[in-house]
């Protein structure tokens, strides 16, 4: 389920291990950080969803007023569950999905002069090589705005690292068996 303007709409998954959706209450806790202060804080903002899977947070993104998500999916089955759920939400524009890795999803962005308010990560956590690798990335691209924010998604007992060359993380949750790490250009 998701809030904002597609609020209590189921979303599909797939079956099996094969993708891991955000859990709601954890993307509730997600959002009301972003928001804490200032509810129009992602008005006209502009999203990675890397690692999206079924897309459920850059769906919410769009709900709560998002202008542009970027879906960043490698796995067919998964960019066509993306589309399934962007389609029963009669949602036709305000997105792009990608089919590639996240690594070329970032470098076609970066080379198109995209600039993102929010990247939001959650590779497999079976993937731990794959956090350090594209918040270095991100610490050093032209993708992020001077104040945006990054949040990767973790298993609670994997720590993807306080700095990196040009980004610290600023805050840190745990809930459940999922962490989120917060993080800012330095």
């Amino acid at each position: 389920m998701i809030a904002g303007q597609y609020r209590s709409r189921p979303l599909r998954s797939l079956p099996g291990l094969e993708i891991r959706p955000t859990a709601d209450r954890l993307r509730e806790t997600l959002f009301n950080v972003l928001t804490a202060g200032n509810p129009g804080a992602l008005e006209g903002s502009i999203w990675a969803d890397l690692y999206a899977g079924t897309g459920a947070v850059g769906i919410e993104a769009l709900s709560r007023g998002a202008s542009k998500v970027y879906f960043v999916e490698s796995s067919a089955g998964a960019a066509r569950l993306i589309r399934t759920n962007l389609d029963s939400l009669e949602l036709t524009s305000g997105f792009e999905l990608m089919q590639v890795e996240a690594s070329k999803g970032l470098h076609r962005l970066e080379m198109q002069g995209i600039v993102l308010n929010y990247v939001f990560l959650d590779p497999p956590y079976n993937k731990e090589k794959e956090y350090g690798e594209t918040l270095d990335f991100l610490s050093k691209s032209s993708v992020l705005r001077p104040a945006a924010v990054v949040i990767a998604e973790h298993g609670k007992k994997f720590d993807p690292a306080e700095n990196f060359e040009g980004m610290k993380r600023f805050r840190r949750l745990i809930q459940g068996d999922a962490g989120l790490s917060f993080y800012r250009r330095a």
